[in-house]
């Protein structure tokens, strides 16, 4: 039974009853959505669906209290809150469907990502930030379950900084008195994921403004609440985070998900303790239905008893709440039957207009692409075959542009022995659409705005002539401390990095400075550092997250790869986070505290800049670098050289290490020896152990590796060598390949080689325990030194001899 009252105060009856009935339609548009959607997938106009039905009742109650400023972390089914803040149309609905490439026509991704993957424009044209209290923000979605939780907590964590925090109280474009509350949605199922659970925890600890609704349908993906929750109850077992008058914790609240006044009241309740107190609050929506199955792939009747679905049925919540409009006579069956007639004709015209934007253009393309293969066709000997070609391309009457290139490319195979203008006009034509067409499905991986990074040009450091020496944790030290007075918004946060002022002492004594919230410890959990950070930035401030060690990144690398990485790219320049991950890494000792984790790092994290700087003054210059600009990086300190003597430059707050720059350290003939980080100490005591047989090496720091090398100065360096080692302490093939992937196929190094390129990197395996582990399982200063030699015997076996 539902509940039987609805308290709307200050508000007239029909005023009420327009506003339910807004709610009802809503309703219906998302369902018949959910309905037509999943028919243009099985008949092949899309690859692919999931969508919101049987969800549409909490997320309007989730809607009625969702304010501007607001940001929401969610769910891929969470169409009809979308649909309810003005967000989403049912156009878009299905632009995004056929994944279509018009930022303006599909504006969550351009097609890039699936529907049901939502996202608000957080950014002007010129990329930067709107005024984010006008307006509702969704940040955007990602399919990995429970991915969208670590952001969820640092979207709540901003407003609890905006309240709190003096240095950004005028910063008044992101927060109002931190009045903002973070809204994240998810799947019971993917509860049982460790980021759900991580998030939780850290939520409590940190009383942030967020408010977790879980839908729950009994099922995830076709497996039975009974297989993925102890006790088949989300709620029953978060009890234990609930909160009394003794300890801080949660509200929890549960609620049917059929129940509409209860569901108001419900999210009433949760944004009046979030928005005011900045208490978390847990929404347990269960009861719900999932009438479609869990998407295109399968039917849901292959896993569900007949009791379970004639249950949902009845319980559908569409129709639950029309029972509810009629029992309590805010409109009649006749005023709702007109509604849904109208729900359903507006939504099989907004995907007729879907369509037919995005075919006809494509069609337009199709017909270009004809009428130059048909002038081809006459001219050429071959025309039978390129006749064969159009015939198939025109008989495409929902051409994708695959289509159109396959015709036109295979084309040009049967005219490589042909010349007249025509043939000339195809090939120009070809190379045009592919220029054309490319960036739609390619383009802003990376900020290309005049702001990037690889634009802030390089600022060489100072020194007086009497210079002092210091450990290089000094320089980092003071180098964050003149972050934290020019830049306001800037903060930092991770293992032991507030009170003792992390590990190494990069932040010695800063908390005690700025304060515990811009230089803050956080528990060991690393993914949802990395999710502060993401939600930190997203919402205009400027974290810095430490991740203690290199080593422990491997335990944020979902939230770096599938949220960070992409954001950018997936959003089509509508949405940043300029997060900046402190680590540190190298030639410790020990297999979890001296890995070398780069090649993988290299390959799964494009779109994140990776700098690997040798010293602490290069390490220094790279945070300024980066915070002149907005784009998220990652950088490896050495471990080894907190403390190793440096000069302290006197300007110190304005150096600027340069982005995808190397540096040429010391000059040779012979062989160009490139590599990075520590291990580059040890490549340039070789070098000087190799001038005694007469060896001249030419040693580069790479300090980039993403972005590598942009201005060529390694080609130019192996122009005048003819010859190249990469060095690094990766596993075989790791960061090596990918270096020399970069200096083969990019800066074309064959042309200039008189010997075969070649790597020298660790064993295989990670690095063994001691001394001895690490010179066993890393290069060392006799390995290069062979190894340089091995090279240059194999040139001139006369002046070098065999070694061994």
């Amino acid at each position: 039974m539902q509940s039987e009252t609805l308290i709307t105060p200050n508000i007239s009856f029909e005023e009420y009853k327009n506003q339910i009935l807004r709610d009802y339609e809503i309703a219906l548009l998302s369902r018949e959505c959910s309905l037509l959607g999943r028919r243009e997938v099985l008949t092949g106009k899309s690859k692919f669906g999931i969508f919101g039905g049987g969800k549409e009742l909490p997320q309007l109650a989730m809607a009625r209290v969702f304010s501007n400023g607001d940001f929401r972390s969610g769910y891929y089914r969470d169409q009809t809150f979308m649909m309810a803040i003005d967000q989403y149309s049912v156009q878009e609905f299905f632009a995004g469907l056929y994944a279509h490439t018009d930022i303006e026509k599909e504006p969550f991704a351009a097609g890039r990502q699936m529907g049901g993957h939502f996202a608000t424009h957080s950014l002007t044209e010129d990329g930067s930030w709107k005024n984010l209290t006008e307006q509702k923000n969704s940040s955007s979605d990602i399919s990995p379950t429970a991915g969208q939780m670590p952001r969820l907590l640092g979207l709540a964590q901003a407003s609890k900084i905006y309240r709190n925090e003096k240095s950004v109280e005028n910063y008044t474009n992101f927060s109002i008195q931190g009045n903002e509350v973070a809204w994240g949605t998810i799947g019971n199922a993917s509860t049982s994921e460790g980021l759900f659970w991580e998030t939780i925890n850290a939520g409590g600890v940190l009383q942030v403004p967020m408010v977790i609704s879980i839908w729950d349908d009994e099922y995830g993906i076709s497996v039975h609440a009974k297989d993925h929750t102890t006790k088949e109850s989300i709620s029953l077992i978060l009890e234990g985070f609930r909160r009394t008058e003794d300890h801080k914790g949660y509200e929890i609240i549960v609620v049917n998900g059929w129940d509409y006044p209860a569901l108001i009241d419900a999210y009433e309740t949760a944004d009046e303790l979030a928005r005011e107190h900045h208490i978390p609050v847990i929404i347990h929506v269960k009861e719900l239905t999932q009438p479609q199955g869990h998407s295109t792939s399968g039917s849901h009747e292959r896993y569900k008893s007949e009791e379970r679905l004639n249950w949902e049925r009845e319980y559908d919540c569409n129709k639950k709440f029309k029972e509810w409009i009629i029992d309590h006579n805010i409109a009649t069956s006749d005023e709702l039957f007109a509604i849904e007639k109208t729900a359903k004709k507006r939504v099989r015209q907004g995907k007729n207009n879907a369509w037919n934007e995005y075919i006809t253009e494509i069609k337009k393309e199709q017909q270009q692409a004809l009428a130059i293969l048909k002038e081809v066709e006459r001219k050429s000997e071959n025309k039978n075959f390129i006749a064969t070609l159009i015939k198939t391309l025109a008989d495409k009457t929902e051409p994708i542009r695959k289509d159109i290139l396959e015709a036109t490319r295979k084309s040009l195979r049967y005219i490589t022995k042909e010349n007249y203008p025509e043939k000339v006009a195809l090939q120009n034509w070809v190379n045009e659409y592919i220029a054309e067409v490319q960036p739609k499905y390619s383009d802003h991986l990376y900020n290309d705005f005049e702001n990037k990074v690889t634009n802030i040009k390089e600022v060489l450091p100072k020194y007086e002539q009497q210079a002092d020496i210091v450990d290089g944790r000094v320089i980092l030290r003071d180098n964050f401390e003149h972050i934290f007075k020019r830049i306001p918004e800037s903060l930092i946060f991770g293992e032991d990095s507030g009170k003792i002022g992390d590990v190494n002492q990069g932040l010695e004594g800063l908390q005690e400075k700025f304060g515990d919230i811009r230089v803050a410890d956080t528990g060991i959990r690393e993914a949802t550092i990395i999710g502060q950070g993401i939600g930190l930035a997203m919402r205009g401030l400027r974290p810095i997250a430490e991740i203690q060690y290199l080593d422990y990144i491997l335990y944020c690398l979902q939230g770096l790869s599938d949220d960070l990485a992409t954001l950018r790219y997936r959003t089509f320049a509508k949405q940043k986070a300029p997060l900046i991950i402190r680590t540190r890494g190298h030639r410790l000792e020990g297999i979890w505290h001296s890995g070398s984790q780069m090649g993988g790092l290299i390959h799964l994290l494009r779109g994140i800049h990776i700098l690997v700087p040798r010293n602490m003054t290069k390490a220094a210059g790279f945070y300024n670098t980066l915070l002149d600009s907005d784009e998220p990086a990652i950088v490896v300190e050495c471990l080894n050289g907190y403390r190793l003597k440096e000069k302290m430059p006197v300007n110190l707050s304005e150096i600027r290490t340069p982005v995808g720059v190397v540096e040429t350290i010391k000059e040779g003939s012979d062989i160009t020896l490139i590599s990075y980080g520590s291990t580059l100490r040890i490549v340039e005591q070789a070098a000087i152990e190799l001038l005694s047989v007469g060896i001249k090496s030419e040693v580069i720091d790479i300090q980039s590796l993403i972005p590598f090398d942009t201005q060529h100065d390694i080609a130019r360096s192996i122009a005048k060598t003819n010859r190249v080692l990469i060095i690094d302490e990766d596993v075989p093939g790791g960061a090596t390949g990918y270096i020399l992937h970069k200096l083969i196929d990019e800066q074309n190094i064959y042309k200039h080689l008189d010997s075969e390129p070649q790597t020298l990197s660790a064993q295989p395996h990670r690095p063994a325990f001691g001394t001895d582990g690490d010179y066993f399982s890393k290069p060392s200063t006799e390995d290069v030194f062979e190894k340089v030699y091995e090279i240059m015997h194999e040139v001139n076996p006369t002046t070098y001899p065999k070694l061994r």
